[in-house]
C-alpha cells in the first residue's frame, strides 16, 4: 500500500495557529489512530492529508511522493466521512460505483469491484436496496465500500462510529479490524473515543492542542505514558491522580507522601527530585486495592456494579475522588468507609510539569504489551 511522512507540518487559520508543526512517519499496512480530546487538530491533520485543507508549511509525503501540492483527487487516498453521504436516489452497488463511472472506468469492471467489495463488507444481498432500506451499519458498510473500490493507497476514517449507537459502535469496530486485516491496507483513523483508539490500533497517535503528545501501540501508551496528559486520556476508567509531596529521592525509590498522610515508595529515576517537591502520584483503578488497611481512606460515594467487575468511586483525605475497579462481588456500598492499599511498583510519578518521571526497573505489566513502535 503506502507509508505517509508528516515533516515540520503547520496550519494556520488566519492568526490562530491549529497545527503546530507535526512530525509523524505512519509505516506501510500500519491502521494508525489520531485520538485526542474536541479541538486538538486529528479531524484537521487528516484533512491536510486528504488535501481537502491546503498546508500552511511543512512537507507531506506518500510513498516517498511530495503530494502537498497534489490535488485530492491524485494522492490515492480514500475517506470515509462521520456521515454517510449516500445518494438516497441509487442502489447500493451505484452509491459504491459512482465514484468509478466519474472515472471513467468501464461498467464490467465497475460491477467486478462492486462484487468484490460487497462480499468483504458482506453486502451482497444489498446491492439492490436503497439507503433508506438499510440501517445505520449497513450504510456506513456502503461507505466504506465505496471508498474499497477505488483501491485507494491509504484509507482516511473521520470519526466514521460516532452516528451509530453503543452496540452498532462496538461491531464496526470489530468489522473495520478485520478489514484491515484483509486488505492488509494502510489506514489512518479518527476518533475522540480512547476505547475505539485502544481496540483497533497498532499505533496511537495523541494530540493535544495541536502537537503530537505521544505516538506508540496502545500498551506502550497504557503504561509508559510520557505526561499526565497522555496517561489520563489513555485507559478507561481514567487513571487516578493523587497531589503528592517528595519525602526522600535519591535511590531506587522515590517515597512520596499521599492525600491522608500515608507514604508510597515508586521506583523511577527521581535523582533530580528533592524532598518536599510537589509531585503527582498516578495509579490506574485496577491497580488500588480494597482491603482493611492502605495508605489511602475515604469514604465510598458511588458504586456501578456491571456484573464481571465493580467500579468504587471514592472520596479520599483532601476531597480528592477516585476510581477503584474492584471484584463484582465486592459488597462496598454508598457511604462505607474504606481502606484503599497502593503498591508502588503499579505508580506512575510525574514532576510539576506534568512529565513522567522515567521508571528504575521495567514496569511488571510491560511484558503483556503487544508489538509496535514508539517515537520515544
Amino acid at each position: 500500500m503506502a507509508t505517509v511522512s508528516l515533516h515540520n507540518i503547520r496550519k494556520t487559520f488566519g492568526e490562530t495557529d491549529v497545527i503546530k508543526g507535526v512530525d509523524l512517519d505512519i509505516a506501510d499496512r500500519d491502521f494508525t489512530v489520531f485520538v485526542g480530546p474536541s479541538g486538538c487538530g486529528k479531524s484537521t491533520l487528516l484533512r491536510l492529508i486528504a488535501g481537502l485543507e491546503d498546508i500552511t508549511s511543512g512537507t507531506l509525503q506518500i510513498d516517498g511522493q511530495d503530494v502537498g501540492d497534489m490535488p485530492p483527487a491524485e494522492r490515492g487516498l480514500a475517506m470515509v466521512f462521520q456521515t454517510y453521504a449516500l445518494y438516497p436516489h441509487m442502489t447500493v452497488a451505484d452509491n459504491m460505483a459512482f465514484s468509478l463511472r466519474l472515472a471513467g472506468v468501464s461498467k464490467q469492471e465497475r460491477q467486478a469491484k462492486v462484487r468484490d467489495a460487497a462480499r468483504i463488507l458482506q453486502l451482497d444481498q444489498l446491492l439492490n436496496r436503497k439507503p433508506k432500506e438499510l440501517s445505520g451499519g449497513q450504510r456506513q458498510r456502503v461507505a466504506i465500500g465505496r471508498a474499497i473500490v477505488r483501491s485507494p493507497k491509504v484509507f482516511l476514517f473521520d470519526e466514521p462510529l460516532s452516528n451509530l449507537d453503543a452496540a452498532l459502535r462496538v461491531q464496526m469496530r470489530l468489522e473495520l479490524t478485520r478489514l484491515h486485516e484483509r486488505l492488509d491496507a494502510t489506514m489512518i483513523y479518527v476518533t475522540h473515543d480512547q476505547v475505539e483508539a485502544m481496540t483497533m490500533a497498532d499505533r496511537i497517535v495523541v494530540l493535544q492542542a495541536g502537537r503530537i503528545e505521544q505516538v506508540g501501540s496502545p500498551l506502550e501508551l497504557y503504561h509508559h505514558p510520557r505526561n499526565i496528559f497522555v496517561a489520563g486520556f489513555i485507559g478507561s476508567p481514567k487513571m487516578n491522580f493523587f497531589p503528592s509531596e517528595v519525602t526522600a529521592a535519591g535511590g531506587p525509590t522515590t517515597t512520596v507522601t499521599l492525600p491522608g498522610g500515608g507514604t508510597v515508595a515508586v521506583p523511577v529515576e527521581g535523582g533530580h527530585l528533592r524532598p518536599r517537591d510537589k509531585v503527582t502520584v498516578g495509579v490506574r483503578p485496577e491497580h488500588l486495592i480494597c482491603g482493611d488497611d492502605g495508605q489511602l481512606k475515604g469514604e465510598v460515594l458511588v458504586v456501578e456494579r456491571l456484573g464481571g467487575g465493580t467500579f468504587l468511586h471514592i472520596e479520599v483525605a483532601g476531597g480528592e475522588q477516585i476510581v477503584v475497579q474492584a471484584s463484582g462481588d465486592n459488597p462496598a456500598r454508598t457511604h462505607d468507609r474504606i481502606a484503599i492499599q497502593v503498591a508502588g511498583e503499579t505508580c506512575h510519578l510525574f514532576d510539576e510539569t506534568g512529565k513522567a518521571v522515567p521508571r528504575a526497573q521495567r514496569h511488571p505489566l510491560a511484558d503483556a504489551k503487544r508489538g509496535g513502535r514508539s517515537d520515544g
